[in-house]
């Protein structure tokens, strides 16, 4: 397992214990703890979709559920979307493209943080869509994002591909939308208030 967590790059200490489910009452916590295990979601290469404002805690959420699919001994790998790109864009420069996408059929997930910061560049696009493509229905993603689908439009420059990228994500998915306010500025003016009082 510690091999499997140092392989991962996932964020440490971000697991579902130091997560205040409490602050987001549309989650369930059986729910949540489902994902962690992983089991018949993970076998089906079925996919998780984060959504919300920056702050709401989707890159805790999404790190949680990786940690937990780990301890019940899945590979999975964490990377920030951006990171991501610049590596499949560096690999398809060296024509080695489908060698790095092969390369995660090692991983039984694959967490992609923050996909709506991916600028909407014909280039970093079509990377982005074949990385979605290789993972369909063959490994599962789980994505954090605050665009909704309709906003797409900003992440991919042409129509076709931001309706095919999101038709093969919601497929077969579970998608959790985190619309609640920023947990860091609650946090922030909760010590405001606390250093007034």
């Amino acid at each position: 397992m510690a091999a499997r967590l140092k392989s991962s790059h996932l964020p440490y200490g971000k697991t579902l214990s130091s997560f205040d489910l409490s602050c987001i009452p549309n989650l369930k916590k059986l729910h949540i703890e489902a994902l962690c295990a992983g089991h018949e979601w993970v076998r089906q290469a079925h996919n998780v979709l984060l959504f919300g404002p920056s702050g709401v805690g989707k890159s805790h959420l999404a790190s949680a559920i990786g940690h937990g699919l780990i301890h019940h001994g899945y590979q999975v790998m964490y990377t920030r979307t951006t990171e991501s790109i610049q590596q499949l864009q560096a690999a398809r420069r060296d024509l080695c493209l489908p060698q790095l996408l092969a390369k995660l059929d090692r991983f039984d997930g694959v967490i992609l943080d923050d996909l709506g910061y991916a600028s909407k560049d014909q280039s970093e696009a079509s990377v982005l869509f074949e990385l979605i493509s290789q993972a369909y229905e063959r490994r599962s993603l789980i994505i954090t994002c605050n665009h909704v689908f309709k906003e797409w439009d900003n992440i991919f420059p042409e129509k076709a591909m931001t309706i095919a990228a999101i038709d093969r994500l919601i497929h077969h998915s579970t998608i959790l939308e985190l619309n609640v306010p920023s947990y860091r500025k609650r946090t922030a003016q909760a010590k405001i208030n606390k250093e007034t009082n």
